[in-house]
């Protein structure tokens, strides 16, 4: 399909301290993947590469491309790492160059709220890209804590709350499941 084959695009959030929102990010790349359209994913803070999105969107391929733009550690929210803050902001660069360049229907910012109440982004930056993206391109942010001037340019605001967890009865992140 050619760019802009959805019509309008959207700023869709996912945010809150419920499981689910890079599901819900990733479900939506399938089903744009199942109607030709192109996605790309970068993923903010996330390095790890036993996680199964990587196996299974490499296998969406060219329909769907994930980035990732983090390590293979949690990010100290106090004190981030200089290396976390390095490769948010590289993170950030590709994302601000494949929303310009106006190739892909979806671009997925997966943790991009966590990223910026971390303190590795600029709040204003995000709000000034998701003011000025192409209009045929649908951008879905994901992450806890989404600013409130993101919430407020969104069209759509989706908050995960968690009600119950089997993480509370000591149950680890499962292969396949979780990861």
């Amino acid at each position: 399909m050619q760019p802009g084959a959805i019509g309008k695009g959207y700023v869709q959030v996912y945010t809150g301290d419920g499981k689910g929102k890079t599901t819900a990010a990733l479900g939506l790349a399938v089903r744009a993947a199942g109607h030709g359209l192109r996605t790309q994913i970068i993923q903010f803070m996330k390095g790890w590469i036993d996680y199964g999105e990587l196996a299974g969107v490499r296998m969406l391929a060219p329909f769907v491309e994930i980035h990732q733009a983090g390590r293979d550690t949690f990010v100290n929210r106090k004190q981030p790492d200089p290396e976390d803050v390095r490769l948010a902001q590289e993170g950030w660069k590709l994302a601000k160059e494949i929303i310009s360049d106006g190739k892909a229907d979806i671009v997925v910012l997966d943790e991009i709220n966590c990223a910026a109440d971390f303190g590795l982004l600029p709040v204003e930056e995000i709000v000034e890209v998701l003011r000025n993206k192409p209009s045929g391109m649908e951008l879905v942010l994901t992450g806890r804590g989404a600013p409130q001037p993101v919430v407020d340019i969104a069209d759509l605001v989706t908050e995960m709350r968690e009600v119950k967890h089997y993480y509370a009865k000591g149950v680890d992140a499962r292969v396949g499941v979780e990861r």
